[in-house]
């Protein structure tokens, strides 16, 4: 299609019925594009068919309101063709990354030439979180990832406190902090290790992180805004999701080097809307680019309109492609 307003955009991501309005990005951009008279569909990766070489969708036109619990309106299901029907499709369903969410990546990278999916499917598929920031490990805190519980008693002894997460984790779950006595280390491996098949992220830890990890949202490659998320009483993580609280801030200078370095590649590889994490104004830990949040904190805090930018970024890449 190559009339770029309005626009016609499916939304593959969670139940509409669980979503917390208050905080939910997903959310916060659906509001954006209606505002620009932009038609919305919803619809679950589950309810993806490849078939005859389409790529198709049982979707649901949807509306939304800034009202908890009265949020959406659902009209009659239609089956889409996500290369024919739609000018964007949209992949924010949250993790886990696992195969599920690969095959959909897969089924997804076969609308590119025809539909603009945000972000790029094949780009988010080859850079998890927690591998795609390897690329940037001079950034990082001292890093291993590992299943040898030799390797991480002596990781420990070498950086005297210790962060285990699993590799493909989000949300902050299953995030534990290891003291220099090591206690219970050898139960936490082997619990890691018959949870999961792959290995997992050992990391030094960072006393500064009571201070806050903040998220900065990069759109298109460029800084969009930042929010520090402080940890609750009694807890190294920040995440919103499990009890840490959005504070107002700004970029350090070594926040602003790290971006620098990271824009011009999240660019390249079409991942449109990503939220990278920096403790103590200097540690990057993750670069986030499957569902990444944030933005509501930052606009309710700086007065900025992130949705906004984000279609405005979304048209830019429409409009090169239509002139290609």
């Amino acid at each position: 299609m190559t009339e770029l307003n309005p626009l016609t955009v499916a939304m593959q991501m969670d139940p509409m019925e669980g979503i917390k309005i208050g905080g939910d990005s997903t959310f916060h951009i659906m509001l954006a594009a209606q505002a620009r008279g932009h038609r919305l569909y919803h619809y679950l990766a589950p309810d993806l068919t490849f078939r005859d070489g389409r790529v198709l969708a049982q979707a649901r036109p949807v509306k939304v309101q800034k009202v908890q619990g009265d949020h959406f309106a659902f009209g009659e299901p239609e089956l889409l063709d996500l290369g024919r029907d739609v000018d964007v499709v949209w992949m924010r369903q949250d993790p886990p990354f696992d195969l599920s969410y690969i095959t959909a990546t897969h089924l997804l990278e076969r609308v590119q030439d025809e539909t603009l999916v945000v972000n790029d499917p094949a780009s988010v598929r080859n850079a998890p979180e927690k591998l795609f920031v390897l690329d940037y490990a001079r950034f990082m805190p001292p890093t291993m990832i590992t299943r040898d519980l030799a390797q991480v008693k002596t990781f420990l002894a070498e950086h005297g406190e210790i962060v285990v997460k699993p590799l493909y984790g989000n949300g902050g779950v299953a995030v534990f902090h290891v003291g220099s006595n090591g206690a219970n280390l050898s139960s936490l491996v082997e619990l890691f290790n018959a949870s999961w098949v792959e290995p997992f992220m050992v990391q030094a830890f960072i006393p500064g992180v009571a201070e806050g990890d903040k998220r900065i949202v990069l759109i298109d490659g460029e800084v969009a805004g930042a929010v520090n998320r402080i940890p609750g009483k009694g807890e190294i993580r920040s995440n919103l999701a499990v009890g840490g609280s959005a504070a107002k801030t700004v970029l350090t200078e070594k926040e602003r080097e790290i971006c620098a370095a990271l824009g011009p590649e999240l660019k390249a590889r079409g991942l449109l809307f990503v939220g990278i994490d920096v403790i103590g104004g200097e540690w990057l830990t993750e670069i986030n680019v499957t569902s990444p949040t944030g933005i509501v904190s930052i606009d309710a805090f700086d007065g900025t309109d992130t949705g906004g930018l984000i279609w405005d970024a979304i048209d830019a890449r429409l409009a090169i492609r239509a002139a290609g």
